[in-house]
């Protein structure tokens, strides 16, 4: 299997599940410009809507969108405990937080990363995502992991935007809850193998 990524963008996520799991992948990185792999293929024959990640199967078919291709790859090795059961009521839990993360924080961050987004208009897209921050510390306050004591899934893509916060300058001191939880994971083996990957840490 491939996954396609750029450095530092959401594909970190489905990464960081890849090597949690032990379902080995090709990373492909893409040039978030050109829309080009390193080898000058054009990524838009294989995901047509030009982001990332995308996992290219063995057989051709491809699966995009992070949360979907996430639990794929949980799916794949089910007693990683990265996903909960299909069908149980944490497997639901497992998706509400990937949701959450999804279309609430992960796009809350978009706007921030838009150079054309004048400094007023960032100092309000920036009071969004903090009371994102202030819902998941709340959420976090005494857990360990979003959902309790097992590192899952949404763990890998909650660190992966927040680890965004360092690219933006945002402080997390103001969110403690959070800035431990970032630390937490990433210091985790799996989490530093895939960042050293991707060259954010060396």
């Amino acid at each position: 299997m491939k996954l396609y990524y750029f450095t530092g963008a959401c594909a970190l996520s489905p990464h960081i599940v890849a090597l949690e799991a032990g379902v080995p992948v090709t990373m492909v990185k893409i040039d978030s410009k050109t829309k080009k792999t390193e080898s000058g293929a054009d990524y838009l024959a294989v995901n047509s809507k030009g982001a990332v990640p995308a996992l290219q199967l063995d057989d051709g078919r491809v699966l995009t969108e992070g949360p979907a291709i996430v639990q794929y790859l949980a799916d794949l090795k089910p007693e990683s405990g990265l996903a909960p059961r299909a069908g149980t009521f944490e497997r639901y839990q497992l998706m509400e937080m990937l949701n959450y993360i999804t279309s609430e924080v992960h796009k809350s961050f978009s706007p921030l990363f838009n150079p054309a987004n004048t400094a007023e208009m960032k100092e309000i897209f920036m009071a969004n995502l903090a009371k994102k921050f202030d819902w998941l510390s709340g959420f976090l306050s005494n857990k360990t992991y979003l959902l309790g004591n097992a590192f899952t899934a949404a763990d890998a893509y909650l660190f992966t935007v927040l680890n965004w916060t360092g690219f933006l300058k945002i402080d997390l001191g103001k969110w403690p809850v959070l800035a431990e939880y970032k630390s937490r994971i990433g210091h985790r083996p799996k989490v530093q193998e895939a960042m050293r990957a991707e060259g954010l840490v060396k």
